[in-house]
């Protein structure tokens, strides 16, 4: 075909499309959008992704790669000569030396290599070492914080460079250029210093919760105690008060006659306790509880008491009255000075509510003027941990804050702060968020038709008997309804993978490489710097290692590689970053099998679903808890993972006790894969207050499962009058409220603004929507906005058994892959053996990646055989292939010893396929 038919050929199927070429003006659009997103996110990854969505949306043909890598590289060069720029100017002498003195050696340990060691638990020993490292940084912190601001780096930004000191050596920061080091300390000691601060307060609400939990547990325990001991004495009680009605004492018989003779049947020290335990008309279990915090008190002084006086506790209300008792607290402590010092008038009770005056004051016996005299006086043990539980009740309500934190400082600092939103609707335009350029009306009109719409068709279907699979009994006002549940397993391990033969793990690392090039993901940490490549039998073995969990040591000692070379490997190559990306390689490999369209549980929609494994932890780690229904007495982690079309596409370590709702928006967001979920679904752990409007508004479809829903179930609102709806099955509870949603809706925008321009993490700030007990007017418009979304996926729910069949079935895929990386993780029983969060991410990135590399090796088989099958139009074949999931690992050899040294593929797909058509699908 000559040139110039091609440019007509090519001009046809793009204006047939409605596409355009990437002309010099677009690439020039393109330019100043990189250079734009580099300021959010210096990652290249991130911007190319952004870029891409950009040129889809426009429909513009993506220009060659080369151009896209001078596009994003240009942008990053530029961003970091613009802050080494700055900091030379703006960075003083003094702080140059602050700066320098971190790389400088002292007693053979340098400072900035202290700083890096995270605390491995909340115990007095680590906290303490956290305070002092917390006073090394505050000085730096405070010229950082001003510093930052001004240059205008973000707060991606910020966690970016500081996650890369974690990983270059003093060594290593020497070679760099000063300006570049200089932009990379600052950033990390504001980051650990608010992070100090966060171990700070985490240490300080464990400590609180586990002495309430102690308290409550002993105050039942001395309550039974108490019940126990006095029916003991009930029946002889009742032989002591028929003495009073006995006809056979004599009237004039001495009262102290009848008291000994009540001593001989009841214990004389006992009649007190049980004259008490019979007038008691109930028992108050507080009163108990905060007796035994006296008992508590040296334990509470010595690990809570430091950290009070280290955490700079601030609210709103200055005139507040708990500030006040705290301000008075830390200056009596930092004083060294008892509170027995202080008379009851110099100590402020104010905060002290009537409900709990009574715990908190006893009844003492005082001389006054040579009388005594029985009044209250405050229990200043008491008075103490009252402070600090109110404290920590405040903290949790968002009511108490801590600027120089990164989860506890306040709501609004969380947010786009108020001169960049004075540009709202550029950065509106920036994150290209449709609803959020939009009148409200427009939304809301759109939902109220659709909501209205729904609840008639659906109740008309049911009164028209065409929805038979709900379950309705009774009638009248006895009326109820249930929803079937019937939970369908999802095949793992396939009886026809029973046919191929076994092979090691590292063949099929080496095989998928072949397929998918993930090695070269792993960059060496100075890449700069360093003209090293990785090789590829030692990544494989460092990945094995790691994602076995029989570590470096003991895979030195099964294969033909030595523990100096693994070590070198992995501290060069194997971090965070490296991992998602060649997992990322990984994912997008399979999804451009032949077999991957199949796995589409409806057409054209990839369907995704997140859940939370748990694992025990060999060490205490930060972020460890305990979890009596996972552990029993140990400690232990979640790894929650994003699953679609049985790949994990992203994953996340979270603390066993954090609520995984609040990382649903994270993983999607934060999903750098070419596998894009529409829909998403989840456990009822998936589910909170804001979770259906925050993904609507992102763009996914929320449709969790709801196991036990039925006429008790009180979820469905509408936009119309309840009383509309009287002769309805399924009655909405109360009108939506659209007038707050209106009044609020631009701080609704500058919420979503902030979560798609990352000022902070979104589970941080979904986090504090979610747990905040205060009034706050733009969380009662999102919940509003929720309860229409969510009323709308209850309703489709309800209506169709295909889609709960489906909901079902994607949750069952996440607990397919839950049980293949439970099955690599063999080693130790599962339980992790590294002592950090970076290490956990690290040893569970590398579990994903083995996984992935198994489902490409499955998806490459299956490919072969769908495509043989479409050949010959054999559509009961296909069916049959479909349904057998990729998730698979009996034919897998996963132990042994291992020999990384290869030169050649020992894996032979089209024989593989041969011998399935044979014995399997004939």
């Amino acid at each position: 075909m000559q040139n110039p038919v091609k440019k007509d050929q090519y001009k046809i199927i793009l204006k047939l499309l409605d596409y355009q070429i990437c002309t010099q003006e677009r690439k020039k659009e393109l330019q100043e959008k990189a250079f734009y997103l580099v300021t959010i996110h210096a990652k290249p990854i991130y911007i190319f992704k952004e870029l891409f969505n950009y040129l889809e949306k426009e429909k513009i043909i993506v220009p060659a790669y080369s151009t896209m890598q001078t596009i994003v590289s240009k942008a990053i060069t530029r961003e970091k000569d613009r802050l080494g720029t700055v900091i030379m100017k703006q960075l003083s002498e003094a702080g140059q030396k602050i700066l320098d003195d971190l790389l400088i050696s002292e007693e053979g340990l340098h400072k900035v290599t202290l700083l890096k060691q995270e605390p491995r638990n909340f115990g007095h020993k680590e906290m303490s070492q956290e305070v002092e490292k917390r006073e090394i940084t505050r000085e730096i912190y405070y010229i950082a914080r001003k510093f930052l601001k001004e240059i205008g780096i973000s707060n991606e930004n910020i966690k970016y460079y500081s996650s890369l000191i974690k990983y270059y050596s003093v060594y290593k920061l020497r070679r760099m250029k000063k300006e570049i080091v200089y932009i990379y300390l600052t950033c990390f000691i504001f980051n650990r210093y608010e992070k100090i601060n966060d171990n700070l307060i985490n240490a300080f609400i464990y400590y609180i919760n586990k002495y309430t939990d102690e308290a409550k547990d002993e105050a039942k325990e001395k309550i039974y105690e108490y019940k126990v001991e006095g029916n003991k004495h009930l029946k002889n009680a009742g032989k002591i008060l028929k003495l009073f009605v006995d006809d056979t004492i004599p009237e004039e018989i001495e009262f102290k006659k009848i008291k000994e003779f009540a001593f001989t049947i009841i214990e004389k020290d006992k009649i007190s306790f049980l004259s008490s335990y019979i007038s008691k008309t109930r028992f108050d279990t507080i009163e108990y509880e905060w007796d035994h915090y006296v008992e508590l008190a040296h334990k509470f002084k010595i690990n809570l008491r430091y950290i009070f006086i280290n955490i700079d506790f601030e609210n709103h209300n200055k005139e507040d009255f708990l500030m006040k008792a705290v301000i008075f607290l830390k200056k009596a402590f930092t004083n060294n000075k008892s509170l027995n010092q202080f008379s009851s008038t110099e100590i402020p009770c104010e905060f002290i509510t009537s409900k709990f005056r009574k715990y908190l004051y006893e009844d003492k016996v005082i001389e006054i003027n040579g009388k005594f005299v029985k009044r209250k006086e405050l229990n200043v043990d008491k008075y103490e941990f009252s402070i600090y539980r109110l404290l920590k009740d405040k903290l949790e309500a968002g009511e108490v804050f801590i600027s120089s934190s990164q989860n506890f400082k306040s709501f609004e600092e969380d947010l786009i702060d108020n001169t960049t939103w004075q540009q709202k609707e550029e950065l509106i335009r920036n994150i290209d968020i449709r609803y959020l350029y939009e009148p409200v009306d427009n939304l809301l009109n759109s939902l109220r038709e659709e909501l209205d719409n729904k609840i008639y068709t659906v109740n008309k279907r049911i009164q028209d008997g065409q929805n038979p699979h709900i379950k309705i009994t009774g009638k009248g006002e006895n009326l109820k309804w249930t929803l079937p549940y019937k939970k369908k397993e999802e095949k793992t391990n396939d009886p026809m993978y029973a046919h191929i033969n076994q092979i090691g793990i590292s063949d099929v690392l080496y095989f998928v490489n072949e397929k998918s090039g993930f090695i070269s993901s792993f960059t060496h940490i100075l890449d700069r710097f360093i003209k090293s490549e990785a090789h590829e039998h030692k990544i494989s073995a460092c990945i094995i290692a790691y994602g076995t969990n029989m570590g470096l040591g003991k895979m030195a000692g099964i294969s033909d590689i030595s523990y100096n070379e693994l070590s070198h490997t992995a501290n060069s190559f194997i971090r965070p970053e490296t991992l998602k990306a060649a997992n990322d390689k990984i994912s997008n490999a399979i999804a451009k099998l032949p077999v991957f369209k199949y796995y589409n549980v409806q057409e054209g929609i990839i369907h995704s679903s997140s859940d939370g494994q748990k694992f025990e932890t060999q060490f205490e780690t930060i972020n460890s808890r305990y979890s009596s229904k996972y552990f029993g007495l140990n400690k232990g982690i979640s790894s929650y993972t994003l699953v679609a079309n049985h790949v994990p596409i992203n994953s996340k370590i979270i603390g066993a006790n954090e609520h995984e709702s609040h990382y649903v928006l994270d993983l999607l967001f934060n999903n750098t894969s070419d596998i894009i979920p529409s829909m998403h679904s989840t456990d009822s752990m998936g589910i909170n207050q804001i979770n259906f409007i925050l993904l609507y508004l992102f763009g996914y479809m929320f449709a969790p499962r709801y196991k036990n829903l039925n006429s008790k179930s009180k979820m469905i609102y509408s936009f119309k009058s309840i009383n509309e709806y009287q002769d309805f099955l399924f009655k909405p509870i109360r009108r939506i409220k659209t007038e707050i949603i209106k009044e609020e809706w631009e701080n609704i925008q500058k919420i979503i603004a902030s979560l798609a321009l990352k000022s902070t993490t979104q589970s941080t700030i979904i986090r504090k929507l979610n747990s905040y007990k205060r009034r706050n007017k733009a969380k009662k418009a999102l919940v509003e906005l929720d309860n229409i979304i969510k009323s709308i996926h209850i309703l489709n729910y309800i209506d169709s058994i295909e889609l709960r069949r489906i909901i079902q079935k994607v949750i069952n895929r996440g607990e397919s892959y839950h049980k293949l990386k439970r099955a690599i993780r063999y080693d130790n029983l599962g339980k992790f053996r590294v002592k950090t969060d970076v290490e956990q991410q690290v040893w569970s990135e590398c579990t994903r990646l083995i996984a992935n590399t198994i489902i490409l090796y499955n998806g490459i088989i299956l490919s072969g055989l769908i495509e043989n099958a479409e050949k010959t139009k054999d559509y009961e074949k296909i069916d049959l292939i479909k349904k057998i999931s990729p998730v698979a690992w009996r034919h897998i050899n996963l132990y042994g010893r291992y020999k990384f040294h290869k030169k050649e593929n020992t894996i032979d797909i089209q024989k593989i396929i041969d011998i399935l058509e044979e014995k399997y699908l004939t």
